[in-house]
């Protein structure tokens, strides 16, 4: 394939996914052939695109020849004036920290060092040498793990600041560009290393799909197109309902549950999935199964139920769905006596100020008023306690107050939280319900007062 049809054909990526010009671009440089043609050709359009051209190696540490590729690229970089930056790890060991398998720990690793080094060269693109071939590769092996249709969009052309402008181009093209401008290339043994998925995928797979449709590679990067153009679709229908019914607070999540149910239970799974990507910043480790897990909560009849996901923990609380990182720190008990007017302290911030009045101000749900000779000092603030029993305002009789707090569909955590204000019994839930004991009149004298603050 002639040169000037590549050129073209990046001049054309550029336009086509309005990629702005006079930028820093990273390329991703192996030393492979891909990189290498892509390297080439980016620095050939660079005067035409006024492109600032850099270059990134990560020496895996995983094969011997490691150090031959990055002395490779040192040369070839240094030929064409191309600054570079390498860098070594230790895929092997990182992967055993991370509990993760070596390709995934290296995709990764190296994704990670090529946005750091883009950041640091103040790079607003990274340039990947991804080809037909591997987006073919990519769309079987994510159908082989079960992935969904998501998934099956396989690689972008466009993601963030990753670019792929070889996604169009055959591995056959990429090659015959090669041999025709005589531009040497290493070649990376475990690319023939069945061990590893992709590469049977591409060696035996593929060349025997191959033999039922010699156009195996363009109809599955044109289904990988056609998913990818209908997941924008549904990327915009995901934002538009996740905004509607999301609320966020304190780096925490809640989300509307009877406006999740209304929702067809495809756009619901995406809801669920783009408020946990939020929640979390990826999705990795992550899967159908954590979907369908928050489904049955949803769904279910447990009113106050939860979830242990990979980094995310998930309730259900009454009509809301709960979304946090961790699960909340159970609230510490405290009780403190109160033997005079004053203000009291309260662990979540807040306060109770306590006060003897001539005559009643009226309640409201944050203040409470007795008659001041029938409620005395001292009095008792205290967190609630398994078989406290409470006499709500209007009930007929008492009752147990967790009874209570579920019939008021208070969530389990805030429970813990509510201040009771005792005397001879539960006097006041603090702004939430009085007792039905000891209400004040019209001319019945002086009144203790207490106001719940800081809400």
């Amino acid at each position: 394939m002639k040169s000037a049809t590549v050129q073209q054909g990046l001049c054309d990526f550029w336009t086509r996914h309005r990629l702005t010009q006079g930028v820093g671009v990273l390329i991703a440089l192996s030393g492979g052939g891909d990189s290498v043609a892509l390297l080439h050709l980016l620095r050939q359009i660079a005067p035409r695109c006024c492109l600032q051209l850099r270059a990134a190696h990560l020496d895996h540490g995983i094969r011997a020849e490691s150090a031959r590729d990055a002395d490779f690229v040192r040369q070839l970089c240094g030929e064409l004036q191309v600054p570079l930056t390498v860098e070594r790890l230790d895929v092997p060991q990182l992967a055993r920290q991370r509990g993760q398998g070596l390709e995934e720990a290296g995709r990764e690793l190296r994704r990670e060092f090529l946005q750091r080094t883009a950041r640091q060269q103040d790079c607003a693109l990274i340039a990947l040498g991804h080809h037909r071939g591997d987006q073919a590769e990519t769309l079987l092996m994510r159908l082989v793990r079960g992935s969904g249709l998501t998934g099956l969009a396989a690689m972008r052309p466009r993601n963030g600041p990753f670019i792929r402008p070889l996604l169009t181009f055959s591995r056959r093209q990429i090659e015959e560009y090669l041999a025709a401008e005589d531009h040497d290339f290493v070649q990376d043994a475990s690319n023939h290393d069945l061990y590893y998925m992709s590469n049977r995928i591409r060696h035996r797979v593929l060349p025997e799909l191959g033999r039922l449709n010699p156009k195996l590679e363009e109809s599955l990067a044109a289904l990988s197109d056609r998913i990818a153009l209908e997941e924008g679709f549904w990327q915009q229908e995901t934002e538009r309902a996740l905004t509607t019914l999301r609320t966020v607070r304190d780096g925490e999540l809640w989300l509307d549950r009877p406006a999740l149910l209304a929702l067809h239970p495809a756009l619901r799974a995406r809801v669920l999935r783009q408020a946990l990507q939020e929640l979390r910043g990826n999705l990795r480790g992550l899967g159908a199964v954590h979907i369908e897990l928050l489904e049955k909560l949803l769904q279910g009849a447990t009113p106050q139920a939860e979830a242990h996901l990979p980094a995310a923990w998930v309730a259900r609380r009454y009509e809301r769905l709960w979304l946090r990182a961790a699960p909340p720190q159970p609230a510490t008990p405290f009780s403190v006596e109160i033997t005079e007017p004053g203000e009291v302290s309260l662990p979540d911030g807040r306060s109770l100020q306590f006060s003897i009045e001539a005559a009643p101000r009226g309640e409201t749900p944050l203040a409470v008023e007795f008659p001041a000779g029938e409620v005395t000092f001292p009095l008792t603030v205290r967190s609630f306690r398994p078989g406290d029993r409470f006499h709500p305002q209007g009930a007929p009789g008492s009752r147990k107050l967790k009874e209570y707090f579920i019939d008021a569909k208070i969530e389990r955590e805030v429970r813990y939280r509510v201040p009771l204000v005792e005397g001879r019994q539960v006097l006041w839930l603090a702004g939430i319900a009085r007792c039905q004991q000891w209400p004040c009149r019209e001319g019945s004298g002086p009144v203790l007062r207490a106001v719940l603050k800081g809400c």
